[in-house]
C-alpha cells in the first residue's frame, strides 16, 4: 500500500496524477511525488516498517506505487557503521558510514532505480533507458536484464573502463557520446520525445526516480535506533540525492516516527566540478554552470538540475558544501580503506575529503553526530587509483629476500 497521492510542481503546487510526466505545464517547474502524510499517520508505524522485507520496500508506504510488485534487486538496508578509527583521525566525537557500496550494482543508484523502473512497468514502458556518469546506466541495465526488458543506457565515451564494462555486461544497448554528461542529458531529453515507450529514469521517470534516495534517510533513521543524525554529508551531483535525503527526514519526523530534529545536511564537490560549492561559497542563489574535469566522473555534472533546492536545503540549518581537489579525493579513497576497510569509488573519496575541509574550517561541529554517505564501490573506478595502489616490493622467490624486504618496510613504516 502507498499513501502517494500523485505529482505535485515543486514551484507552483499544481498538482498531476501518477502519471509519465517530469516539468509543470504551468510554471515549468520540476514535479515530485505527494504523499497523504495525514492517513499515514498511525499506520505507517515502527513496527509495520520493521516487518518489511530487509530492502527499500520496507518504506513502500513512502514510495510511489510499483504497481502489482516492484522491480527489486535487494536494493537497500546497507550497513550503517561506526567508524571509530577515521573518526580519531578526523578529531571527532561519533563518526558513522551509510555504505551504500553494498548493494547489488555497488552503488546507491540501485535505490533510484527499483523505484523508477517499478513505477515504469506500472505506467506500461518497455524499455529502460537512462543518461548516466555510468553508475546508473550499470543499475539500469541490470534491472531491466532482471525483468527481461531491453535498455538503451548513454554515458560520455570517456568514462573509466570498469563502468563502461560493467553497463555493457547485461547485455543492453551502451551508447557512448563525445561529450560530457550535460551533453549527454541534453541527447536523451530530445530521444524522450522520439521513443514514447522509453522509460528515461532520471528525465521522464525523474520524479520518481528520485524518491529512491530518500531511503537512505528512511534507513539512518532506522538504524540509529529510530533517532535522526545531527548533521549528514551528502556527494552531490545533479542535487536530487541531497535534496532527497532532507525530505526522507522530514516525512519521518512529520510521522512521529523518530526522535529529534532534522539534521543540518552538508554537500560534497569536486573542485573540478563545483558549480553549487561555488554558488553557496559566493552567497549567490543562481548555480552557474561548469565544464567538468575531474577524476570523480560520477559526482561530474556541471548544469545540476536540482542545483537551488541544494542551495535552500544547505542553508535552512546552516550547513555548508565541501569542494576538494582531485589529489585530496585520492588521499581519502585511501584514508578511508586504511581506517575503515571501505573501498570507496571517487565519490567516497570526494565525500570523506569534503567532512575533512569542513571539520578544519569549523562548519561541522566535532562534538555532535556525524553521518557520511558512501555512494559507491572502489571496483568501479580502479583506473582513478591503479597507478598508487600498487605492490609494495617486487622480490626474488627467496626466503633471504622477503625477510630482508620486510624489515626495510617494518622500518619505514616506523619511522
Amino acid at each position: 500500500m502507498s499513501f502517494s497521492t500523485g505529482l505535485k510542481c515543486r514551484e507552483c503546487g499544481t498538482t498531476y496524477p501518477a502519471d509519465a510526466r517530469y516539468s509543470c505545464d504551468f510554471c515549468f517547474g520540476p514535479l515530485e511525488v505527494a504523499y497523504d502524510l495525514e492517513a499515514a499517520r498511525g499506520v505507517v508505524t515502527r513496527e509495520s516498517i520493521e516487518a518489511g522485507p530487509n530492502s527499500i520496500w520496507r518504506y513502500g508506504a513512502l514510495l510511489p506505487d510499483p504497481g502489482v510488485e516492484p522491480v527489486d534487486l535487494g536494493a537497500g538496508w546497507t550497513p550503517l557503521r561506526r567508524a571509530t578509527r577515521l573518526a580519531e583521525v578526523l578529531g571527532v566525537r561519533e563518526l558513522w558510514l551509510k555504505d551504500d557500496t553494498r548493494n547489488p550494482t555497488g552503488s546507491f543508484k540501485d535505490r533510484v532505480v527499483s523505484v523508477a523502473l517499478s513505477s515504469a512497468r506500472r505506467l506500461g514502458f518497455t524499455t529502460a533507458a537512462c543518461a548516466s556518469t555510468g553508475n546508473l546506466a550499470t543499475s539500469v541495465a541490470a534491472h531491466a536484464a532482471a525483468i527481461g526488458w531491453p535498455s538503451v543506457t548513454i554515458i560520455p565515451s570517456d568514462l573509466e573502463k570498469s563502468k563502461i564494462a560493467m553497463a555493457a555486461i547485461f547485455g543492453g544497448t551502451v551508447l557512448g557520446v563525445e561529450g560530457n554528461y550535460d551533453d549527454v542529458n541534453r541527447l536523451c531529453i530530445e530521444l524522450v520525445a522520439e521513443h514514447e515507450d522509453w522509460a528515461f529514469a532520471n528525465i521522464n521517470l525523474r520524479p520518481y526516480y528520485a524518491e529512491g534516495s530518500k531511503t537512505l534517510a528512511f534507513e539512518i533513521a532506522e538504524q540509529l535506533g529510530w533517532r535522526t543524525p545531527d548533521q549528514v554529508v551528502v556527494p552531490v551531483a545533479s542535487g536530487s540525492q541531497l535534496t532527497k535525503v532532507a525530505k526522507g527526514f522530514r516525512e519521518f519526523i512529520e510521522l512521529g516516527l523518530v526522535d529529534g530534529e532534522a539534521p543540518t545536511l552538508f554537500g560534497a564537490q569536486a573542485t573540478g566540478c563545483s558549480p553549487i560549492a561555488t554558488a553557496f561559497a559566493d552567497g549567490v542563489d543562481v548555480v552557474t554552470p561548469q565544464r567538468p574535469n575531474t577524476i570523480a566522473r560520477s559526482l561530474a555534472i556541471g548544469n545540476p538540475a536540482d542545483g537551488p533546492y541544494v542551495l535552500d536545503e544547505l542553508r535552512a540549518r546552516g550547513g555548508d558544501c565541501g569542494s576538494v581537489a582531485d589529489e585530496e579525493i585520492l588521499e581519502c579513497i585511501g584514508l578511508l580503506a586504511r581506517t575503515e576497510g571501505i573501498f570507496a569509488e571517487t565519490a567516497g573519496g570526494v565525500t570523506i575529503a569534503s567532512l575533512r575541509q569542513m571539520i578544519e574550517r569549523g562548519s561541522i561541529d566535532r562534538d555532535k553526530s556525524i553521518v557520511a554517505i558512501i555512494s559507491g564501490h572502489g571496483l568501479k573506478t580502479l583506473d582513478a587509483v591503479a597507478d598508487i595502489a600498487t605492490v609494495s616490493s617486487t622480490i626474488s622467490p627467496s626466503l633471504a629476500d622477503a625477510e630482508a624486504t620486510l624489515r626495510f618496510h617494518q622500518l619505514v613504516a616506523a619511522s
